[in-house]
């Protein structure tokens, strides 16, 4: 077997410029994938050259080669052009992509928007050339959205909403009285952006006629600045500042109104029917209901509330409560009896119920040790409801249906087929999904199945990535690794080549370790770590492990964290190197650590409290102490620092700096507005009061999500480097 030459050639190949580049090998797939409203057709955003810029495309479904449909050409997203604005939601977003980077179908109508930093454009239907609605150069076009019936869009400019009519003419501004700092009409605030999945900030009636928009009042939230410390000039541009909601301060206040799309005086909903902290969903339904769920500070009750959107009453028909936390979700439904289908944890794993007009439960619609991760489609005339979820195994993601009706749960049917991450995509009608589908050795291929029973109808795109080849990529080996106290948990590992002999190797643990993320899985991503295989390529093994607190194990597992971060996560880590170490695998005297964001707090936290496993630490952009992030994340996991002050003291690296033994190195980029580049200094401040040597990498322009090429390859020589001088001796 030519097993060597193939292993020399990757070792050759990957580079620390290959690490950096986006798209990952294979990854250059096509996103944002929809049918239109007639189901005739299929659109999504692709670049045909492999590249970030992505241009939007349709495929006829019954046959026929795809077509573009806009191109970048005309004035597409850059990380120049957008709008600071703009900039901090694709930030939010974690948005890398460029050129055509968004666009909408109206619900009912073969209309679809596309805005760029040049204006808003409409097309009128996928045969159709673009046309300019509405110019960019006025302030920059913020959440724009097609009412259902595709003859109006709305939009936010200067914090104020404005609709326009897709036939053309000038916007009308419909909400008044936001310009005032801290004050805007129509936009999620940060919180919500951030944190809660809650990206609009208004939301169209089912009917066209009406807008339910949120006022946000941040101004009681002290302003945090940014200096831009890297830019050559001073003056306008080189600072910024943020409502930072800190853990314990206060949070935006948020009304919620509605109002007519032609304007007007606003009915404001009566919000204080229930008592909350946080707007969580909002839901129009096709009466003309308003359905609004709301979130207590605490985070363990979530109400669902039923508004008359003509007077602003409304009634609670549910409060979901939770010892450990309530976990938001995008799965309400309402039916047309005037039921709804709702999701809940209720039994320490999300599933579906339906419950009638009244807010009465009727019946469970999945059980069992699994979750339900998404509503694909839900179809009443057929009486059946399509779903994402993890029945099979945490490690993958199926497509099944069940019933709506029975009065005892039935067993789901699954619908997808092959081990791994299935993304579907459900037509309008009920008969057709669309699948991107990952396996851990293959790289993502888009198909059409038939909805009923699975079966492939075409395949959309299968295309070959040479980088694949040419980089002789190994999939990782996934195992299960037994904790100190029985829990079996999820982990991959990257061995070198066998050209680094046998083992025990020196170990780099690559670790994310929070809530709400799931790092090994059944998916190509595992396969294209670039950073893990390019470690592995200079003789490292590299492992990630799925510590407690990780997601989509249910309730309990994820609730191990709860009010004491860094904890069982950190022992879970030693247990992981501890097996490696049992298994001949890893060498104990050569282990370091990497993580970002919360992997780098977790990777200084194992440093400082397991100096005996771990020697080395690369921390990248890392929450030093829970007091200095913001209030919904953190408070869903510590509560509050006056209500849990020993569990906030004992979770922040600040007091563990005298356990540092190793060698750490921190990466930051010191315009994060997300984790302040204030939680590294806070963290210096400590290891100069302990006398304790630590490294530092600066990046003068970047956000907590690195996306300069030449900064990220440069980090990447640095992390390398930095392994290779500590655990290799500089080998």
């Amino acid at each position: 077997m030519d097993v060597e030459p193939r292993a020399d050639a990757a070792r050759a190949a990957l580079t620390p410029e290959v690490v950096a580049t986006y798209p990952l090998p294979g990854m250059a797939i096509p996103s944002d994938i929809a049918f239109s409203p007639d189901d005739a057709w299929l659109t999504y955003l692709w670049s045909a050259e492999g590249s970030l810029t992505k241009q939007l495309y349709a495929v006829a479904l019954a046959g026929g080669e795809p077509h573009m449909l806009f191109s970048a050409d005309r004035g597409g997203v850059t990380e120049r052009n957008v709008s600071s604005e703009e900039a901090l939601r694709r930030e939010r977003q974690r948005q890398r992509a460029q050129g055509v980077t968004q666009y909408a179908w109206a619900r009912n109508a073969e209309r679809l928007i596309v805005p760029v930093p040049d204006g808003l454009y409409v097309l009128d239907g996928p045969k159709a050339p673009p046309r300019l609605l509405v110019a960019g150069g006025s302030g920059p076009i913020l959440d724009p959205q097609l009412s259902p019936d595709g003859r109006q869009v709305a939009f936010v400019r200067e914090s104020e909403l404005y609709v326009v009519a897709t036939e053309g003419g000038e916007p009308h501004q419909v909400t008044h009285g936001a310009r005032g700092a801290g004050r805007t009409h129509g936009l999620a605030e940060f919180i919500a952006q951030e944190e809660m999945g809650r990206s609009h900030g208004f939301w169209w009636s089912d009917d066209s006629t009406r807008l339910a928009f949120a006022a946000v009042d941040d101004s009681q939230i002290p302003v945090y600045r940014i200096v831009h410390q890297g830019k050559d000039a001073v003056g306008e541009g080189a600072q910024e500042d943020h409502r930072y909601p800190f853990a314990g301060g206060s949070n935006a206040q948020v009304r919620l109104g509605v109002l007519s799309a032609t304007g007007g005086a606003p009915t404001w909903l009566d919000l204080d029917l229930w008592p909350h902290e946080y707007l969580a969903r909002v839901d129009w339904s096709p009466d003309g209901t308003l359905y609004v769920q709301l979130g207590n500070r605490e985070q363990s009750e979530l109400a669902l509330l039923r508004f008359d959107a003509e007077t602003g009453a409304g009634r609670v028909l549910l409060v979901e409560r939770s010892d450990i936390w309530i976990d938001l979700h995008d799965m309400f439904r309402p039916l047309r009896d005037g039921g709804f289908i709702w999701a809940s944890e209720r039994s320490g794993f999300r599933h579906l119920y339906r419950y009638d007009s009244d807010g009465a439960l009727r019946r469970p619609l999945t059980a069992g040790a699994w979750m339900v991760e998404e509503i694909v489609h839900l179809d009443e005339r057929r009486r059946r409801a399509y779903f994402t979820g993890t029945l099979d195994r945490p490690l993958e993601r199926h497509l099944y249906v069940a019933s709506l009706d029975g009065g005892a749960v039935d067993a789901p049917r699954r619908l997808t087929a092959g081990a791994g991450m299935h993304s579907p995509v459900a037509d309008h009608g009920g008969t057709r999904f669309v699948d991107t589908y990952p396996a851990l050795d293959t790289p993502p291929v888009m198909r059409v199945y038939t909805l009923a029973d699975g079966t492939p109808r075409q395949t959309v795109y299968a295309r070959a990535d040479p980088r694949v080849t040419a980089l002789q990529l190994r999939p990782p080996e996934l195992v299960t690794v037994p904790n100190r106290d029985g829990d079996r948990l999820s982990g991959a590992i990257y061995r070198p080549a066998a050209t680094f002999g046998p083992g025990p190797y020196p170990t780099i643990v690559a670790v994310y370790g929070g809530p709400h993320a799931q790092t090994v899985s059944r998916s190509w991503g595992m396969t294209v770590n670039m950073r893990a295989q390019y470690l592995r390529s200079l003789g490292f093994l590299v492992f990630a492990l799925d510590n407690r607190g990780s997601a989509r194990r249910g309730l309990a597992f994820e609730g191990a964290i709860k009010h004491h971060l860094g904890r069982v996560e950190v022992r879970d880590q030693v247990d992981g190197v501890r097996w490696l170490v049992q298994e001949g695998l890893a060498d104990p005297q050569r282990v370091g650590i990497y993580g970002w964001s919360y992997g780098g707090y977790m990777a200084a936290s194992c440093l400082f409290k397991a100096p005996d496993t771990f020697r080395v630490a690369v921390a990248g952009a890392p929450v030093t102490s829970w007091d200095g992030y913001d209030t919904h994340y953190t408070e869903r996991y510590m509560g509050t620092p006056q209500g849990n002050p020993t569990g906030y003291d004992e979770s922040s690296l600040l007091g563990h700096v005298t356990g540092l033994r190793g060698k750490l190195l921190l990466i930051h980029g010191l315009i994060d507005e997300n984790v302040q580049f204030r939680h590294t200094a806070r963290l210096i401040n400590a290891l100069i009061a302990a006398r304790k040597p630590y490294d530092l990498l600066l990046f003068p322009n970047e956000r907590h999500m690195p996306r300069g090429l030449a900064d990220r390859v440069y980090m990447e020589e640095r992390i390398a480097e930095y392994f290779r001088q500590h655990l290799l001796g500089g080998r």
